[in-house]
């Protein structure tokens, strides 16, 4: 199974609906609250060079926004 994370802020509606996508298509993922927790954020924009959420992570692959055909293909579904 692939490892997920996903960094998100409360009140990002695409964050809400790629969690929605993982929730149908069964993934599991860790959840990284960027708004509340720095190291999180710092982590973030190292890997993604970006400030905006989300950003997903599926076994090393950066993923920004909600991009479901991206995501499909770096989870195999």
């Amino acid at each position: 199974m692939a490892q997920v994370k996903i960094y998100t802020t409360p009140t990002c509606v695409y964050c809400k609906m790629t969690k929605e996508f993982f929730k149908q298509n069964n993934i599991q993922y860790e959840e990284k609250n960027v708004a509340t927790d720095a190291v999180a954020r710092d982590e973030m924009i190292q890997k993604s060079g970006q400030m905006g959420v989300p950003v997903v992570e599926i076994d090393g692959k950066i993923i920004i926004g909600f991009d479901q055909p991206h995501l499909k293909e770096a989870l195999g579904i």
